[in-house]
């Protein structure tokens, strides 16, 4: 089919989103869950009919990455609150970047070990797949923490530690993807290591510099819509000069300039300026997430459930167990050692039963090559886990913030 083809007819499930959205809290289910159900019934209404979509797996690489990513990224990064984010800096960095590549490893372990197929699935393929479902995305479950009343700072420190193990999660992903496609050569484990590093400071110098710069020519202009475009310019050119020009981490890069960014335009947020670039990248991570849960829809096939449900299973499984052994071991020692204020075990217990797995996950399974042989594998297991964590997780956290009286605090 046609890109025009395709193109209409996802414009066609975006009119068709944003027409039953309402019906989501009616249901008790989150928008994203009500949009993969969307994506999913339109594209097997389509094929039933003998109408070919267009829209195929191996078309996505670059859309994912190079405009989806840098939005959800720049998001997150620009809207956050960097003030309170900075008093609670070591714990959300704690959560981000031990816990998270522990939680990588025990996953990638209990999947290798549990599907038990080092040709269908080798131990690089079991990686990939840790690293793309560490990705903590639990941006329903925060919004109705805060509908709910629960302390702001369990709030902060589960959209923080979001916004920076995406990062980590996504760096860990392009390393493991470079030694899995044979683009980075053989690595040892030192050289994997000195790799990530290389890549990880880099992306973080490049986002610095560009943020600062961008921060300038910011602070010479007064008009609204130089000021929005300066962001959407800003996002896409540091994503773009550390991945093409450095070779280094584009997500760091954006990462780093949204904070810089954002840090910047908060005390402007109340002005009809800043409300009107907040406002503009709240419309531009509605409409990637939109389509990302619609993609997701659309790709999802029956085929995966009947060939693929223990592997679901198994990764279902092994990312609960990571969690909660990364939680409830690592926590507690912050706890003691670290000078900040303790963690609870309510707040730990709503931390690991609401770190869902969402947009980047997805964007991440979707932008994998389909030259790998166990492409199709790794989609399926990160499907299944982000369904699980839409129709189960998501929707049974408030109860369990009632449970623990934490939206009465």
């Amino acid at each position: 089919m046609e890109t025009q083809h395709a193109i209409l007819i996802l414009s066609g499930l975006l009119l068709l989103a944003i027409m039953i959205k309402p019906l989501a809290p009616r249901l008790h289910i989150p928008f994203s869950a009500l949009l993969v159900i969307i994506g999913f019934s339109a594209s097997e209404l389509l094929v039933f009919s003998g109408i070919d979509t267009g829209i195929r797996a191996d078309h996505f690489h670059d859309l994912i990455f190079f405009v989806f990513l840098p939005v959800l990224v720049f998001e997150s990064a620009y809207t956050i609150n960097v003030r309170l984010l900075m008093k609670n800096l070591l714990p959300i960095l704690f959560l981000a970047i031990p816990i998270m590549l522990l939680s990588t490893f025990i996953a990638a372990a209990l999947i290798y070990a549990g599907i038990g197929h080092p040709q269908g699935v080798p131990w690089i393929a079991a990686l990939l797949t840790g690293a793309l479902l560490s990705a903590t995305d639990p941006v329903a479950v925060v919004a109705l923490l805060r509908q709910m009343g629960v302390p702001e700072r369990l709030a902060l420190l589960m959209e923080g530690e979001s916004l920076f193990n995406d990062a980590t999660a996504i760096v860990v992903f392009s390393v493991f993807l470079a030694i899995a496609s044979g683009t980075a050569g053989p690595m040892s484990v030192e050289d994997a290591s000195l790799y990530f590093l290389k890549v990880f400071f880099g992306g973080l110098l490049v986002g610095a510099i560009t943020g600062l710069l961008f921060s300038l020519l910011l602070s010479l202009s007064q008009e609204t819509v130089i000021k929005a475009l300066a962001t959407v310019i800003s996002a896409y050119l540091s994503f773009i000069t550390a991945e093409v020009v450095f070779h280094v981490s584009g997500v760091m890069a954006v990462l780093v300039t949204g904070l810089v960014l954002g840090y910047q335009g908060q005390a402007a947020r109340a002005a009809s300026s800043g409300k009107f670039v907040t406002e503009l990248w709240e419309f531009n991570a509605f409409l990637a997430n939109t389509l990302v849960f619609l993609l997701m829809g659309v790709t999802v096939t029956l085929a995966m459930f009947e060939e693929r449900w223990l592997a679901m299973l198994i990764g279902i499984a092994a990312v609960l167990m990571a969690r909660a052994l990364g939680i409830f071991t690592c926590v507690p020692l912050l706890n003691r050692v670290a000078p900040i204020e303790a963690i609870s075990r309510p707040c730990q217990v709503v931390m690991f039963w609401g770190g869902l797995r969402g947009a980047v996950t997805l964007a991440l399974a979707l932008s994998l090559p389909t030259t790998l042989e166990y492409w199709w594998t790794i989609q399926s297991i990160a499907f299944g886990v982000v369904l699980f964590t839409l129709f189960v997780q998501a929707t049974s956290t408030a109860p369990l913030v009632q449970h623990y009286g934490l939206d009465k605090q």
